[in-house]
């Protein structure tokens, strides 16, 4: 399993959608999958073999109206940040889509990289909240709650700050490796006190409680001059 975060894009708009899937491709931080729609979306979910980060809506779709799906996806219990697209911009229009429960409203014709900014905005204030459920390997990662769970285990991590703080951004970093100094800064912050040996110390404890063998790391990696995650 990769650590790119994966979005479903639900538009009949077979240019418009494959425009989308390339921009969030080449992008490198997003694993993106298509949905034509309202039926294609639903079938989505309903195999149940990927979690999505995150849905990208287009309001008119063949078979329905998007807002009815967006209301029917928050009753199900998703969480995740819908934004919906359309080619209307009324306050009415707005206000409806707002109400079915999407995190945004994007008016056709849109710039990409202005919406590719707006999902990573609404990505990042989801993981920060008490609903964020993040996949890291086998475990199910609840940043708010501090929290890893091992489904096939029935096993529960507890983690304390600065541990759910290094995986929270080891994860947003895609994979990606982040240097020993990047992750001082951004989880401690500036402190003249704190060295990297704060934080190794810190990983060596996290992998004790992550890894299923401690002495042949699998999931949080040494590289580039710092971490990855593996995931």
């Amino acid at each position: 399993m990769t650590s790119q975060q994966a979005i479903l894009i639900i538009d009949d708009d077979t240019v418009l959608r494959g425009m989308l899937v390339e921009h969030l491709r080449a992008d490198g931080s997003f694993t993106p999958s298509e949905a034509g729609s309202i039926a294609e979306a639903e079938a989505a979910f309903d195999r149940g073999d990927t979690r999505y980060d995150a849905v990208i809506l287009d309001v008119g779709l063949p078979d329905g109206d998007g807002r009815t799906l967006c209301a029917r996806l928050r009753e199900r219990g998703l969480k995740m940040p819908i934004i919906m697209l359309t080619g209307a911009t009324d306050e009415a229009d707005v206000v409806r889509g707002l109400d079915s429960g999407a995190n945004d409203y994007v008016a056709k014709p849109f710039r990409l990289n202005e919406l590719l900014a707006r999902v990573r905005a609404h990505m990042r204030d989801f993981e920060n909240s008490a609903d964020a459920v993040l996949q890291i390997g086998p475990y199910t990662f609840r940043p708010a709650q501090k929290q890893l769970v091992d489904p096939a285990a029935n096993r529960r991590i507890r983690l304390t700050d600065k541990e759910a703080a290094i995986l929270k951004f080891l994860y947003r970093a895609g994979g990606k490796p982040v240097g020993r100094d990047i992750l001082l800064n951004e989880v401690w912050g500036y402190n003249a006190t704190v060295t990297t040996h704060t934080l190794e110390t810190h990983v060596y404890r996290l992998r004790q409680k992550i890894e299923a063998d401690p002495a042949d790391m699998s999931l949080l990696l040494t590289a580039g001059g710092g971490y990855r995650l593996n995931i």
